[in-house]
């Protein structure tokens, strides 16, 4: 379900995803095939982590990642799950033929 709720969503980022909604920052988003694509991967992998188990595991992973690169948009970058985002975003068949915890692969 996609809302359109700019209030919760960090000031550098147009969406923010928490199953199993879309949160979305302005109505122009809705159009962008990509970026909707990029947040459906995320609903994906939370559906598969019971939701809790993904924002937990996010977490940690952020948190090494900080300590590894000092820098956060390096650290945002390197989460397994965000490569699986970015990396298949334009591949708007991709969740149709993806494998059940895909987001492995790019740990």
């Amino acid at each position: 379900m996609i809302v359109i709720f700019k209030y919760i969503i960090p000031k550098k980022y147009s969406g923010l995803t928490v199953f199993p909604f879309i949160f979305l920052k302005n109505k122009k988003s809705i159009e962008d095939t990509c970026f909707l694509n990029h947040e459906k991967i995320y609903l994906k992998q939370q559906a598969e982590l019971l939701w809790i188990f993904f924002f937990v595991w996010y977490s940690i992973e952020y948190g090494v990642q900080i300590l590894q690169y000092k820098n956060h948009d390096a650290a945002y970058k390197n989460i397994n799950f965000e490569k699986e985002a970015y990396k298949n975003e334009q591949d708007l068949n991709y969740l149709e033929f993806r494998k059940t915890f895909a987001f492995y692969k790019y740990l």
